[in-house]
């Protein structure tokens, strides 16, 4: 069964080139193996990508063993919940596709909150 996204609908893809997610299909589902609970579509940005790194997730450094060629600005990301409340509250939060947003984000941050940040 399809997840679904913050509006109460069939979540859609984030991206797949760089292919994103806690199972890597492109879609920011949740489950009991995803351990960052990474259901945020983002649209990183060179701020956030800094900020990130600063909190010790380098996600512009290429890892040949994920087979993860690195983030720019202007990618989509399934980010870590955690991580966009950490760069919300710090002012750095990336834009966000909110019709991939799982509807599992809504746990732990409003509505209203991440409207703010749609892309």
């Amino acid at each position: 069964m399809s997840q679904l996204n913050i509006f109460g609908k069939e979540l859609e893809l984030c991206c797949s080139s760089p292919i994103t997610g806690a199972y890597r299909d492109g879609y920011c589902n949740t489950g009991i193996n995803d351990v960052g609970t990474h259901t945020v579509c983002a649209m990183v940005t060179d701020k956030f990508l800094e900020f990130s790194k600063s909190k010790g997730n380098d996600l512009t450094t290429a890892n040949s063993y994920y087979k993860f060629e690195g983030l720019k600005e202007g990618d989509k990301w399934c980010l870590c919940v955690s991580r966009w409340i950490e760069a919300y509250e710090a002012g750095c939060a990336p834009n966000l596709i909110l019709e991939a947003t799982n509807i599992k984000t809504l746990d732990y941050v409003s509505f209203e909150n991440l409207s703010e940040y749609k892309a």
